[in-house]
């Protein structure tokens, strides 16, 4: 599917795993990574990030962004501590 919208005027591809999504189960970092590779549409990850070690690992890949839901409604993520944990996981493989 993403090959196929390769040359549609896209900003982003969200990917959500509706089978994480909202369970804090983590996300599904190989189907990301797949999508992400397979295109050449930025990829915005979502679905079942449910702590900063989840936002550290999606920030090692080449995403245009992470939706957090569940997680920071919940408390178990502040979204302050989530944008520095994205920030640094990014700064570290570069």
């Amino acid at each position: 599917m993403a090959r196929a919208v390769d040359d549609w005027p896209l900003a982003t591809i969200v990917y959500t795993d509706i089978g994480r999504d909202g369970l804090l189960l983590g996300p599904n970092i190989r189907a990301i990574q797949a999508l992400a590779a397979a295109s050449r549409v930025a990829v915005t990850a979502a679905g079942g990030v449910s702590d900063l070690d989840d936002v550290r690992r999606l920030a090692q890949l080449e995403l245009n962004g992470i939706v957090i839901g569940r997680a920071i409604y919940e408390g178990a993520i502040v979204l302050k501590d989530a944008l520095a944990a994205a920030r640094g996981a990014g700064s570290e493989g570069k």
